[in-house]
């Protein structure tokens, strides 16, 4: 089963929409498609953003609907510690070295990401970092063999 990091963009981007192609990858994890890996500091990522009042109001979430989806996140994943040294490898934006720490830290096969500094490394360690729609493509020629 493939391991894969999925950003927080693409995280949030799954829980305010019931389309596209962050929903059907949270969907594929529910079903056992594939194995997320999370660390502490991307569900407290994750926590922060869901829970910040313009995208809570914008999209009518409840403390009860984002702590369920926090606690799935908690129980459901796989979960490393996030500590790997990766410090430097975006300066652009080094918040975004948690989803390589944790790629690393679990051996992942895939980053996930809608972000530019990601999506720019193309491939960090010799894993891929792939958009959303480029990583549903792949599940579905996996799932074809």
């Amino acid at each position: 089963m493939l391991r894969v990091v999925l950003d927080t963009n693409v995280i949030v981007s799954s829980v305010i929409s019931k389309k596209g192609a962050p929903f059907l990858l949270i969907d594929g994890w529910h079903e056992s498609h594939f194995a997320l890996i999370a660390s502490g500091s991307i569900i407290q990522e994750v926590q922060r953003v869901l829970s910040t009042p313009k995208v809570k109001d914008t999209f009518h979430l409840t403390d009860a609907r984002i702590n369920r989806f926090v606690k799935a996140l908690r129980k459901d994943s796989i979960l490393v510690s996030g500590k790997s040294n990766v410090q430097g490898i975006i300066p652009d934006d080094p918040s975004d070295e948690m989803f390589l720490a944790a790629a690393l830290d679990a051996n992942a096969d895939v980053i996930v990401s809608g972000d530019k500094h990601l999506l720019n490394l193309g491939k960090f360690k010799n894993i891929p970092i792939l958009t959303p729609r480029q990583f549903l493509d792949l599940l579905e020629k996996e799932s074809n063999k």
